[in-house]
């Protein structure tokens, strides 16, 4: 998908994009749709060409990266470091200054979409890793309501929870969510 927010005719832009082997699914005048747009036509990459990053492209950038994230090119002209970081921050995968030359358009797209996929599995390990922490939260938590109510061991209240999972054929943070769920209706 390319989008164009300048004055400048991206034809050529389009044009090197499909002698490189790429297909333009869309090609938007205006990044003021870019969320509908990108659901619309499911595009691999997006393409920005922009003269600086307005404001309005990059909270339609931070929308797309929340509910619909592919990797973002954007080129422009604008170098300033407080720029290139806000786009960034916004969701642009790979910010190239001074215009997309032909020749570098492959490599600026497989570059862009190998940092994309990077990222992504970084998040979801990390998305991951929050979770099993959340998760050993909940079963430390019951342990400790069983180990007070029933006066055992740390390794005895986590084998009676283990067993009770086991006996009603649920998991071991199920039933720990059960255990806290009553405590909290007896406090």
């Amino acid at each position: 998908m390319l989008v164009d927010d300048t004055q400048k005719d991206v034809s050529l832009l389009k044009e090197a994009l499909v002698a490189a082997g790429y297909q333009v699914v869309a090609n938007e005048r205006s990044p003021g749709r870019l969320l509908e747009r990108v659901g619309e036509v499911s595009p691999d990459v997006i393409i920005i060409d922009t003269d600086s990053p307005s404001r309005d492209v990059l909270e339609q950038l931070v929308v797309v990266s929340r509910d619909d994230p592919r990797p973002v090119v954007m080129s422009t002209d604008d170098a300033q470091s407080d720029s290139i970081h806000a786009a960034i921050h916004a969701g642009v995968t790979a910010y190239i200054v001074a215009g997309m030359q032909p020749e570098r358009l492959r490599p600026i797209l497989e570059v862009a979409r190998a940092r994309f996929d990077a990222d992504r599995a970084l998040r979801d390990e990390l998305k991951d890793a929050q979770t099993k922490l959340a998760e050993r939260k909940l079963i430390e938590k019951a342990k400790g309501l069983v180990m007070q109510q029933k006066g055992v061991s740390e390794g005895e209240a986590y084998r009676l929870l283990r067993k009770l999972a086991m006996d009603r054929n649920l998991k071991l943070l199920e039933v720990a969510r059960q255990v806290i769920d009553v405590a909290n209706l007896l406090v």
